[in-house]
Parts: structure tokens; C-alpha cells; sequence
């Protein structure tokens, strides 16, 4: 046996026994470089994101479905527990899992998908726990040099914490991802290692910002990445991510944010109906004070629709808390603009969309709709007519249209009540029946 390896260990014990505490101090403060103090600065920020999607697989014996997983990374940017990834590694998900690194954090978390969009590849996700969490500071992209020193963060195939560094390639550079459908113009190219489950985690500069969102690599090329700019990332958070209005759960109010005053409550909206009134203050959701509008924004986008929730308000002089259960932002949407909820439903083998309530006044019951009428087709002004099967698909279509936009509606109404939908060539004995609306 060869005694080279215990003849090293022994000269390299002499030789740090040799060495006076200051020089061994010394020796180590050469070896903390910049990159080494980003790492520390930023690493406890830095998450592993697990999904469970559900698939389907073909076989000779027909179509069956298997849960299976995949991976990525993020980047906490509000104490809270908000997460910015890529959409494209929570799509479709049924289950997301985050955990940190071990060093810092060993617990794993459940988290929701907050909001999403699709076509800039940009999530926000949300985890609860004991806030506060490690957060990376935002820097900007604007001025960013071609040759700059930058290091990318993530979970390369499940490998925790993995830390590569390089310097920026090219800027402004366009890529397409089509079996993603995505389109980019703006991306920040390095040459910083970036693999599969570096999606979603950050590019910081040597000061330790945030400078881009990790999301493709070249297929086939080596050292070419690709991030999504953080001034991009910060415009959408802004005008899309952080929107009340893509919240998952219903309230059935309005908030002026600078005042955080109630301007508006719909009737027969859980807000109505849990007793909310014009020109209360919001306080609270929950356990989250809310003392300023990114306070509101961020409690308001965290209720969930499954969850009752303690509203705290502010009336007259007193204070109050009032039991308040969300609703489905599907379900709030359609109360709001159409004046009605759906259901799906199912006949036979084909999958249809019910109504369900509807609001008084509102453009449903003036239509002269019915609970229990079935939607056949809709056609906003100017567009073609489209089947409706899903709520969600009502809701899409309604969200992008503008109020006082006319809605045509083909609805089916079983009058005899034989469960069957009947169309005759003799109006009268008709099942089906045509009219419009206007969306609000």
C-alpha cells in the first residue's frame, strides 16, 4: 500500500501548524473572493421547486394517466414567502413542493401558484411559514456591460445550491422556444452554466443583485444561457403578477389602493354578503396587516377561495372583523361582468357548461336566463361564435373584453323536462333559444 496520501496529510499539518493564527486568518480572508460573498448573501434565498403533473400515457390497452415529476428553481423576492419562477416549471401542476438548502432552511413547503403569464414564461408563487424569509434585492438591467462577472444559482438535475459564474455574452438577443410555445427579444446571454432545473433561479451580478431570471439554454450548444432581464420581470410583476385582478380567489369589492378604501360592493357577493360596506378601510386579511398598498396587493393575491378568512376593516371611528368566504375567481369574474355563476356539467360523453345563480339586474336575468340553462355558444361582437364546454373558458373569453362589449348566446332551456335538448324545425316546440347581452 502506497504511504503518498499520509505523507501529504502529514506535510500539510506541518504546515498549517507552522503558520501563526494572524497568517492562517489572512490565508482565508484571500480565499473569501466576491463570488463567495454573493453566495453567502444570496443562497439562503435561492429555492428547489418540485411539481407532481399528471400525464397521459398511450398504450395498447388505451389512454392511462400517471403522476410524474419535474423540477426547477426560484428566487424569494418578498419576506412573505412570493417567489418568482419560471411558468414553465409550475404549468400544469398539481402539486408544488419548495424547499431550500438544507444549510439554511430543512423543512419542505407547500406552495400555490399566485398568478402567471404564460407568454413571458414568468410565475409568482407563494409558500407560508415563518415569515420572514431570506430575500434576494432586485438590482437593474438597464445598464448592464457585455463581459460583466455574473453567477447563476439553482437545482441542475436535483443538485441543490449549485453555484457557476461567468460573465454576460450578448444582450438584447431574440430566441424562440417552440415546444413552449415562447418567443423572446430581450434575453441576457452568459456563459454561465445553466442545465435543466436552473429555470426559474437567479442571475446576480457580482454585487449580488438580481439581474435576470434563468430560462432556456441553447439545445445542443455549450456556455450559451439565456435569462429573462429583471427590468422585464419587475414591469410584469407590476402590471400583471402582482394584479388584484388575476387574484385566484373573489371578494366582490373594490379598493381604492392608495386609501385602501372599499368604493364599491357587488350585491350577492361574499363581500355583500358578509356585510362589507362602501368607504371601510381595509386593516386586515387575516393575520396580514395591511398598513400601505403593497401590504393590500400581496395579502389580497395570497386569500385562497377555499379558505374563510377574518377581514379586518376600519368604520367610522371603531374597528371590526367580519367572517368573509371567498369565492372562485372563475365564479366571481362571471358574477361580476355577466351577472351569473356556471357549472360543468356532463351529458353523456360531452361536457357542457350550467347556469348556476344569477345576480339581480344583472345582464343574465335582464337577458332572461334561467338556472340550469345550458350554454351552447357565445360570440363577442365582431369575432366568431365558439362551443362552450369549460367555465374557464367562459372566463377567458369574458376577461379580454371590454364593458359595454354585446355578448350573442345561444342557451338550451329543457322545458318539457325530459333530459333530453331538442331542436325542431317549429320554433315554438325550439329548445333552444338565441339573445345578447351586454358585458359589464
Amino acid at each position: 500500500m502506497s504511504l503518498a496520501p499520509f505523507a501529504i496529510a502529514a506535510l500539510q499539518l506541518i504546515s498549517t501548524a507552522s503558520q501563526s493564527p494572524e497568517q492562517a486568518a489572512q490565508d482565508y480572508d484571500r480565499r473569501v473572493t466576491p463570488e463567495v460573498l454573493v453566495v453567502r448573501s444570496t443562497a439562503p434565498s435561492v429555492v428547489y421547486i418540485e411539481t407532481d403533473v399528471k400525464q397521459v400515457v398511450r398504450t395498447w390497452l388505451g389512454d392511462t394517466e400517471r403522476m410524474a415529476q419535474s423540477s426547477g428553481s426560484g428566487a424569494v423576492i418578498f419576506d412573505q414567502g412570493y417567489i418568482v419562477t419560471n411558468y414553465h416549471v409550475v404549468r400544469g401542476a398539481n402539486a408544488i413542493r419548495v424547499s431550500f438548502d438544507k444549510t439554511y432552511d430543512d423543512k419542505v413547503y407547500e406552495a400555490r401558484l399566485i398568478s402567471y403569464v404564460a407568454e413571458e414564461d414568468l410565475a409568482l408563487i407563494k409558500i407560508d411559514g415563518p415569515a420572514p424569509f431570506p430575500t434576494v434585492p432586485l438590482g437593474i438591467s438597464s445598464d448592464l456591460m457585455i463581459g460583466e462577472k455574473v453567477l447563476a444559482i439553482g437545482n441542475p438535475y436535483g443538485q441543490t445550491n449549485t453555484v457557476s459564474s461567468g460573465i454576460i455574452s450578448g444582450l438584447h438577443r431574440e430566441l424562440d422556444i417552440p415546444a413552449e410555445n415562447l418567443s423572446f427579444t430581450n434575453l441576457i446571454q452568459t456563459d454561465a452554466s445553466i442545465n435543466p432545473g436552473n429555470s426559474g433561479g437567479p442571475l446576480l451580478n457580482i454585487n449580488g443583485d438580481l439581474i435576470g431570471i434563468n430560462a432556456a439554454m441553447r439545445t445542443g450548444a455549450e456556455n450559451i444561457g439565456f435569462a429573462i432581464p429583471i427590468d422585464r420581470v419587475v414591469q410584469v410583476l407590476e402590471e400583471h403578477l402582482l394584479s388584484t385582478r388575476l387574484a385566484a380567489a373573489w371578494l366582490g369589492f373594490e379598493v381604492d389602493e392608495a386609501s385602501l378604501s372599499v368604493t364599491d360592493v357587488i350585491p350577492g357577493s361574499p363581500a355583500a354578503n358578509a356585510g362589507v360596506r362602501k368607504g371601510d378601510r381595509i386593516l386586515a386579511f387575516g393575520d396580514s396587516r395591511v398598513d400601505a398598498p403593497e401590504d393590500y396587493r400581496l395579502a389580497r393575491l395570497a386569500v385562497d377561495p377555499r379558505q374563510s378568512l377574518k377581514l379586518g376593516l376600519g368604520r367610522d371611528a371603531g374597528k371590526l372583523d367580519l367572517d368573509l368566504t371567498p369565492w372562485d375567481m372563475v365564479d366571481g369574474m362571471l358574477y361580476e361582468r355577466l351577472g351569473m355563476t356556471v357549472e360543468a356539467i356532463a351529458l353523456g360523453r360531452t361536457r357542457l357548461v350550467q347556469v348556476g345563480s344569477l345576480r339581480p339586474g344583472g345582464p343574465a336575468d335582464t337577458l332572461g336566463l334561467e338556472p340550469g340553462d345550458i350554454l351552447d355558444t357565445i360570440q363577442p361582437t365582431g369575432r366568431r361564435a365558439t362551443i362552450v364546454r369549460e367555465p374557464r373558458h367562459l372566463a377567458m373569453t369574458v376577461q379580454g373584453l371590454e364593458p359595454g362589449t354585446r355578448l350573442a348566446m345561444n342557451v338550451w332551456r329543457d322545458l318539457n323536462e325530459n333530459g333530453r335538448l331538442e331542436r325542431t324545425q317549429n320554433p315554438p316546440y325550439s329548445e333552444l333559444f338565441e339573445g345578447e347581452l351586454a358585458i359589464e
